[in-house]
């Protein structure tokens, strides 16, 4: 999976969307992120750690290839630089 920078991540689902537009699916999933990049220790280990606030990984996949990216407070104006008049997202 590649992690990729907010405008990165919009223009390669843009790539997707146009790719699976006649044949296919597009499969986006949204997880809150607290910044971790590695396990929860066990009982008795202590760890200082100060979890990341209000922060989302968003995923999205074809089922080939798949790109993330991680969106913070600013989660509205995210979505609304994605140009989704070009894109039939609810298309049956």
């Amino acid at each position: 999976m590649v992690l990729l920078e907010s405008e990165q991540f919009l223009t390669e689902l843009t790539r997707l969307f146009q790719k699976c537009r006649t044949s296919g699916s597009v499969f986006i999933t949204l997880k809150k992120y607290d910044g971790r990049t590695k396990p929860v220790p066990r009982k008795g280990h202590v760890e200082s750690f100060e979890p990341a606030d209000n922060k989302c990984l968003l995923r999205a996949t074809d089922g080939k290839k798949k790109i993330s990216t991680v969106v913070s407070d600013n989660f509205e104006c995210f979505f609304t630089s994605f140009p989704f008049e070009n894109t039939q997202i609810w298309e049956e």
